[in-house]
């Protein structure tokens, strides 16, 4: 059977705000179906996306995760993500030291302390930003704390991580305009985050601890040091500000939550499950395989689209558009991939997700969008999620 094709460009400004129609008819097309703009396999379905995510050895992330061979090359060769086997192995090891449950269970009491004062500074029944005013500073400076790093470089940061992830995307001008603050991300970490600069108690500083023991080399020290700052930041900010938006629109289920008739995973889980903060990661063919009825050659790149799969109606039923925080198979979601290359900072982001939403429901009694105030969304490569986020709280 000739494979599905389709000259759809996902990265087009139209697309990215509203990728959701285009999804449904890739899914419609087949288990994988060829983009003839990006010369790349787009697979839309959540059962092909689960089971090449259970194997690696078909399908490798090394020089895979982006569009553009420079990128795989320049950016992500060395990084965690982007490795496979006993490397692959070694390093998440030392990266899921930090990130394990039980090393990060004395965080708890710090982080909804941490959440109790900014939900105390927000007005209300007065519009303030779910993003700029909540979620962004609690995640950064979580993470910059426990990192090790400059508190006063929190901004700066913060833009340079969401450049890293703008350029997974294909050769465009997105890509090509963020490839300069990607790349100062890493000339950032090579000068701060030294031995001599960040504490030898820090996230980082453990890092620079296992290439002393030579648990990782020398060279691989900075790549790990981006698993933490970078995959750590925007991710958890639009996973955490996307289930309030959503929970903004839906009063009856903000109910539930403060009845305590739901639990705060199962929330996040559903958001994730309906909008992906990270909308695709790519593999590549280690041999020729058949997937669906369709032979994909040996080396060829496939786009493993979770947003798509998340809204799946042949796994999630007539319902899969819809948000329900009660839907009994929600944490079925690919969002955080799944296997070897399962978030290692998926604890983290429950434990932030957690804090922040205990803080405003022991506050209020409603949220709900500013009807004034429309959410700005961001156009990016890869990420998907508000800008700002203007709510009212009462």
């Amino acid at each position: 059977m000739p494979a599905s094709a389709s000259r759809m460009d996902l990265f087009a400004d139209p697309v990215l705000a509203d990728p959701y129609p285009a999804y449904a008819r890739l899914r419609e097309l087949g288990a994988v179906v060829r983009l003839d703009a990006h010369a790349v396999w787009a697979l839309p379905r959540h059962a092909d996306v689960a089971a090449v995510l259970r194997d690696p050895g078909t399908y490798s992330s090394e020089r895979a995760l982006a569009l553009t061979d420079e990128v795989n090359d320049l950016v992500l060769t060395g990084s965690v993500v982007a490795s496979d086997g006993a490397v692959h192995a070694r390093l998440r090891r030392v990266l899921s030291r930090q990130l394990a449950p039980r090393a990060l269970k004395s965080l708890t009491t710090g982080m909804h302390a941490h959440a109790h004062v900014l939900v105390a500074a927000l007005p209300r029944g007065e519009v303030f930003d779910g993003v700029a005013d909540l979620a962004a500073p609690f995640v950064a400076d979580t993470v910059m704390r426990l990192t090790g790093l400059p508190e006063q470089d929190r901004a700066h940061v913060l833009d340079l991580a969401e450049a890293v992830f703008d350029v997974f995307g294909p050769d465009n001008a997105r890509t090509r305009a963020a490839m300069p603050r990607a790349e100062r991300m890493f000339a950032y970490l090579d000068q701060v985050a030294t031995r001599e600069r960040i504490a030898p108690y820090s996230w980082l500083g453990a890092v620079h601890a296992a290439a002393d023991r030579g648990e990782i080399d020398e060279e691989q020290a900075v790549q790990l040091m981006l698993s933490y700052t970078v995959a750590g930041m925007d991710t958890t900010i639009l996973a955490i500000t996307t289930a309030l938006h959503l929970l903004a629109c839906h009063p009856e289920q903000w109910d539930l939550v403060r009845a305590g008739a739901v639990a705060s995973d199962a929330v996040l889980a559903e958001a994730l499950r309906l909008e992906a903060p990270v909308q695709f990661f790519g593999r590549r063919t280690t041999r020729d395989v058949h997937i669906g009825d369709t032979l994909v050659p040996a080396g060829d790149r496939v786009l493993l689209l979770y947003g798509s799969a998340g809204r799946d109606h042949a796994k999630w039923g007539p319902t899969a558009d819809d948000f329900d925080i009660t839907r009994p198979d929600c944490r079925d979601h690919l969002a955080l991939g799944l296997g070897a290359h399962h978030c290692a900072g998926n604890h983290l982001a429950a434990m932030e997700f957690d804090a922040i939403l205990t803080a405003l429901t022991a506050r209020f009694r409603t949220l709900a969008p500013s009807p004034a105030h429309p959410s700005i969304r961001r156009l990016h490569n890869i990420l998907r999620g508000p800008r700002a986020l203007p709510l009212i709280a009462a």
